[in-house]
């Protein structure tokens, strides 16, 4: 759809040339002709963003991720052969402060319809280092950490970037603007639907407090009533100090915690080595930053809901 797509600077494609032209995951067998369908081409940064051009666009878009399924999104370096992408397709979908690599390309990149999901919702001010919550005042000061980019695990929140989105799509191409609307209009009810089966289902529970992998459960907690203790902060792979694990332990044993909860996409090594040492249980909760054969579900509500699960179970549900 694009008509800029046959003109990707010689530069660019001798850069990508350079690089072998590595691999690129996309929704469509036809990953390589991303820029060069006739229908509207989005490129997504990772799954959440997939999911929802997909869902938005239905039949007429074609939609390229950044990230491949089983890589953990934060980690994301962007080859020369994605940028070209980038500069062929319609539109670009990213959500700001997650993946730097993909600020950098999107910024630098002539795409003509940019949205950024950050844009889209008010995000809070991210957790400590530590994992902890500096408290409910999310003024205008920032914390340490920023701002918390985590914001598709909440579902409300998720719903108004599936607006937003939406609307983006009807003014990039209006031609298809009916069907737009539609989609969108579904998705947020069905996105309402999970939010208040969540409300209901952790409305009563015997504690509050959950243990995750990492902090990307923060406005998860917020919407409901909930209290997140992550092992590590904002980045999965960094290590909680000896002061952190040894208050894990004490706020197990004082909040009536049953469960260290793990990940798919990231080592849960020391979520296990937790739980083990204070005699707690494992499992899955998923932040749905990917869709594995080990996800619980085939999609962002179905894991969503497998989640809910997981956690009536550590909470106990009354």
């Amino acid at each position: 759809m694009n008509v800029r797509r046959h003109h990707i600077s010689g530069i660019a494609i001798a850069a990508a040339t350079a690089l072998g032209l590595g691999a690129l995951s996309a929704c469509s067998t036809d990953s390589a002709a991303a820029g060069n369908t006739d229908k509207f081409d989005v490129v997504a940064s990772f799954y959440p963003m997939e999911f929802l051009a997909e869902r938005i666009g239905g039949a007429h878009v074609h939609v390229t991720t950044l990230t491949e399924p089983g890589q953990e999104p934060h980690d994301l370096d962007i080859s020369a052969r994605q940028r070209g992408l980038l500069e062929e397709s319609d539109a670009a979908l990213w959500l700001s402060g997650l993946q730097p690599a993909v600020d950098e390309a999107v910024g630098q990149s002539s795409v003509g319809t940019k949205i950024d999901a950050a844009e889209l919702t008010e995000l809070r001010h991210a957790e400590g280092e530590d994992g902890h919550d500096h408290g409910d005042d999310h003024g205008d000061h920032d914390h340490e950490g920023g701002l918390d980019p985590h914001v598709w695990t909440d579902p409300v929140k998720y719903a108004e970037i599936a607006e937003g989105v939406g609307k983006a799509f009807e003014k990039a191409d209006p031609d298809h603007a009916a069907d737009y609307r539609r989609n969108t209009a579904a998705l947020v009810a069905e996105l309402g639907r999970l939010n208040t089966d969540i409300a209901d289902g952790l409305k009563n529970t015997r504690s509050k407090v959950f243990f995750t992998n990492h902090a990307s459960f923060g406005y998860f907690a917020e919407r409901y009533g909930l209290t997140q203790e992550a092992v590590s902060g904002l980045d999965p792979e960094s290590e909680p100090s000896p002061a952190r694990i040894k208050e894990l332990h004490e706020e197990a044993e004082a909040d009536g915690v049953t469960t260290v909860f793990y990940e798919t996409l990231v080592s849960g090594k020391t979520a296990k080595t937790l739980a083990s040492d204070a005699g707690l249980r494992t499992d899955v909760l998923d932040p749905v930053e990917g869709i594995t054969d080990q996800s619980r579900g085939d999609d962002y509500v179905q894991v969503m809901r497998a989640n809910l699960k997981a956690l009536q179970t550590a909470l106990g549900t009354k």
